[in-house]
């Protein structure tokens, strides 16, 4: 199964191993057809606490981390492989 990779930014990163991350998207109205912003929150795993509050990062499914965190955050390096 393929991974979906999204980006977003680091809104949270209180929880150990664990941040918040912000993904924003824009999608078009059925009806209006104008762009509009949807934005969605996931819980994302980091190993090595490295993300903090205002980091751009790239996040891809995975293997379930916990109840809510389906996410881990990837290096730039990860993301061909």
């Amino acid at each position: 199964m393929p991974r979906r990779i999204l980006q977003g930014t680091v809104v949270s990163d209180k929880g150990d191993k664990t941040v918040q991350v912000l993904v924003v998207r824009r999608v078009k109205h059925p009806l209006y057809k104008k762009f509009i912003k949807r934005t969605k929150r996931y819980a994302a795993h980091d190993a090595d606490n490295n993300a903090k509050i205002g980091d751009w990062v790239r996040i891809r499914e995975c293997a379930p981390h916990s109840k809510t965190k389906r996410w881990e955050i990837i290096a730039e390096g990860e993301i061909a492989g």
